[in-house]
This record gives C-alpha cells, structure tokens and sequence, in this order.
C-alpha cells in the first residue's frame, strides 16, 4: 500500500497514525503541502480566491475555479494570488476543455503563462488539445544529471480509461508537430516532450458535482490503477510515476478512509467546499446546500457542452432548473431550430423559463459572441440548430449567475452543482458546531476528513490486531467530530 508506517505486528503500528500518513508522500513533496488532500475547482470562482488564499495558508492545496470567468478576472486573480501568497504556496488554476471554442483555452494558457502559474487542474479533456500540450511542456528542461524538469504540474480529471491513458502519455507527437511548426514551443521543447507524461497527478472522478459520468468509485479507482500499470509496461514506463487520486462522493471521514484503502494516492473534494465560508457563491445558494441530503440532486446536461451531450449533477431539492434544462436539451434533439417549436413550448419557455422573448436571448448572446467568438456568432448566424443551440445554453449560463448572485427573483431557477458528498457531510454534522455553513472553513473540512480517516485506520487496525492477540474485540464506529 501507498499509506506509511513503521509496523512491528503485521496488522499494527508502533507509531500512531496521521493524517500526513495517508496517501502519497511524492504528492506531499512534490507539491509541498502536509496532506494529499485537495480542494478541487468550482466554475465560475465558486473556487474562490479566499478559498485558495486559505487552503495555502493551511499548507494544503486549492485549484481557484477559472472555469467559465473572463480572462482580465482570471488575471486579476492571479496577481491577487501571487501577491498575498507568494512564489512558494501551493496553488493553481482551472483550465477547463473548450471543444467548441479553443481560443479560450489558447488566452487562458497565454495568460498562465505568462504569469508563470505553476498547476492547472485540467477538466472535461476528452483529448489532448494544443493549448494544455503547450502550457505541459513550454519551458522543460534537462537537469545536470540529465533528468526532465518540468515547471508546470498537470492534474488530469478524468473519468474514461481512454482519457487516463493520454494523460499518462507523452504530448501527442502531431499536437507537438503543429506546436513547433507554428513557432509556439522550441525544438528543444519538442524533444524533451517525448519522455514526460502529460499529467503529474490524475483524479479519477467518480459520481461527483458538476460534469460526471457517474461511475461508482469501487470499480473506477481499480480500472484506473490498471490502466496505469498497463501504460507503464507496455506503452510509456514513465507512466509509473503519475499518481492517481480520486474525486466524487468525497464528504466523509469514512469515504475518505476507503478511498485510501483502495490505493488512492491522494482525495478531492469539491461539492463540500461550496457550502463553506469561503466559497464563491451567495449565501442564499449555500442556504439550501446546507439543507440537501444524499438523496437530492439530479442529472442535467451539462450546459457549456450541451451539443455533445455531456452530463453535470446538480442540486435538486426545492428547484424547478433540473426538469426545465433536460426539457430544453430534448428540444434540441427533436427540433432543427426554434422555429419548429409549436406555439405552446415556444411560450412557455420564455415567458416561464427565460422570462425574456428569444430575440432577447438572441441579441445578448450575439453581443457576447461577437466580443469573445466572432467565428462561431458567423457559424450560427448561418446554422439556425446552432443558434437554437447557443440561445438554450443563455438559459444555463443566466441560471449559474442566478445562483451566484443569490437573486430573489427567480430562486427555482438556480443552477447549483452538488454531488452526494455534501449530503453525507450536512447528515454527519447535524446537531454539531458546524451544522451551519457559517461555521464551516474549507481547511477545517480537510481537518476533519483527513483526521478522521486516520483515526479509522487507526481504529480498524488495533482491532484486528487484538483480535489477532486474543484480546477482547472492540468496536469502532464513530468517528469523533473533535480534534
């Protein structure tokens, strides 16, 4: 196992066991942080500035939700960041996959470039695109003993083993290719690409908030670390190295726990970050996160890839956006435009769900577009699926800010990522301090969990081991919420 210990019986310890015991102690050093525990993003700064800046100052690690925020934000934070934190703390930024529009992604890696920001947590990559293979491999090097250094540190979400196999492998040598012909890496670059992975760290992201493919962890997690050793042995031996973590359901001292047992070299959390002080959101939205069980939420579209198809969970208890996005993302299927829409759905859609006409939608969404993609405003103004396609997805993105801004307006309509995690975490902290969100802290979260597991561990262990000695069992099922 990945865990550490000095042990004297097989099944025990002679030391007691921390949390800096659990997980990965290349992931602790290689990052410099005391836990192999991370605050994941959250789009659109739910991943907060405050949340990362807190995070650093605990020595652990936070990834701020660039996801879906205008470049000059992003700039503005990463400034903030470097000022308040220095060159030292353990940071990074989201760079999140944007099939339909890579000149996103290509100012967004300008920018992290730039400014020299050492970790992306790369998500939704379904390939590996020209602008994550150049901010992995600008600026490698060769040290004195002849070793690849690599300054920027890559962790890949992923869900499919297909996806986990590239993040294992080196940069795609065609994306390289085009890179250098372009003038966009050097030739030495280019050779030095061959032999790193394009990801440090992968999380396995199992049935999680926001984007997911709802895969349970006890059969992703050992998928994933077979895929690793088959990369290794047969493809790229450098493959070894890459550590492999695991997101999705992640709210719990017990899940915690059993995540480290099935080998995880390090956990992430997301949903139970957003109902914490620090998160990026409204106090209303946090309001009823804090009221949500296991048992609500829901699978939507995923609305910034609505044309593929691709899934996000959200919170549903008390909300009208899960059944009104899937009734949007059906309409799309069915219809080649929303002037094939009968009289009855065109109406209730934008008198109940948009509260505004579809010329309305259209002309804001056509502003934004022409400022951020004139390419793609020509291909819809040409393509009346598409321009259906990009008015429904207003809905998503309107929905979001309703959330965000914490509007009283139209409350039903919040868009709200959630995953069960959150659900176990508000069960497990009923009747204590931190029942409300206002007492919780996203370091204190990462206290509790990572604590708490240990103690598990520790627990399971002596039991066994008195079993194993004769001694009286014990039974251990409560984890204090204390310490």
């Amino acid at each position: 196992m990945n865990q550490e210990g000095a042990t004297a019986h097989p099944l025990t310890t002679t030391r007691r066991l921390w949390p800096e015991h659990l997980g990965s102690a290349a992931f602790r050093r290689d990052h410099g942080v005391r836990y192999a525990y991370v605050a994941g993003s959250m789009f659109k700064g739910t991943a907060s500035q405050d949340l990362v800046v807190r995070m650093a100052r605990a020595g652990l690690l936070a990834y701020f939700g660039a996801g879906g925020l205008r470049t000059d934000r992003v700039e503005s934070v990463i400034r903030a960041l470097d000022a308040t934190l220095g060159p030292d703390r353990a940071y990074g930024m989201n760079l999140l996959s944007a099939p339909g529009a890579p000149r996103k992604e290509e100012e967004l890696v300008d920018l992290l470039l730039a400014h020299q920001v050492p970790r992306v947590e790369a998500a939704a990559f379904i390939q590996m695109s020209p602008a994550l293979v150049r901010y992995r491999i600008t600026g490698i090097g060769e040290t004195p003993h002849g070793e690849v250094a690599v300054p920027h540190k890559v962790l890949g979400k992923v869900s499919r083993p297909e996806t986990a196999e590239a993040f294992m492998s080196p940069p795609p040598p065609a994306v390289v290719q085009d890179l250098l012909r372009a003038g966009r890496i050097s030739a030495r670059e280019a050779e030095l690409a061959t032999r790193v992975t394009m990801a440090d760290d992968i999380c396995v992201e199992a049935d999680s908030g926001g984007h997911t493919d709802q895969r349970p962890l006890i059969t992703l997690l050992p998928d994933m670390l077979r895929v690793r050793e088959r990369v290794a042995a047969e493809c790229f031996p450098g493959a070894r190295d890459v550590r492999i973590g695991v997101a999705g359901g992640i709210g719990t001292p017990e899940a915690v726990a059993a995540a480290f047992m099935m080998n995880a070299d390090f956990v992430l959390t997301g949903s139970i970050n957003q109902c914490t002080v620090e998160a990026g959101t409204s106090d209303a939205a946090k309001d009823m996160l804090q009221q949500a069980g296991v048992q609500d939420t829901a699978i939507v579209p995923a609305g910034d890839m609505l044309e593929i198809g691709a899934k996000a969970q959200v919170l549903r208890k008390g909300l009208l956006f899960p059944t009104r996005a899937n009734k949007l993302y059906e309409l799309t299927l069915r219809h080649g435009s929303l002037e094939e829409l009968d009289d009855r759905t065109a109406r209730q859609i934008q008198d109940k769900y948009f509260r505004r006409t579809f010329d309305e939608v259209w002309r804001e969404t056509a502003e934004h577009l022409r400022r951020t993609d004139p390419d793609q405003l020509a291909a819809a103004e040409r393509d009346p699926k598409l321009r259906m396609i990009l008015t429904f997805k207003w809905y998503f993105v309107h929905s979001a800010r309703l959330a965000m801004n914490g509007s009283d307006e139209q409350r039903v309509d919040y868009q709200i990522p959630c995953g069960p995690a959150l659900g176990a975490l508000n069960s497990l902290l009923r009747g204590t301090a931190r029942e409300d969100w206002r007492a919780r802290h996203v370091d204190d979260l990462a206290e509790l969990l990572m604590n708490g597991a240990a103690r598990l561990w520790q627990q399971r262990l002596d039991e066994v081991a008195a079993r194993l000695d004769g001694s009286a069992p014990q039974n251990f099922s409560h984890v204090s919420l204390e310490g």
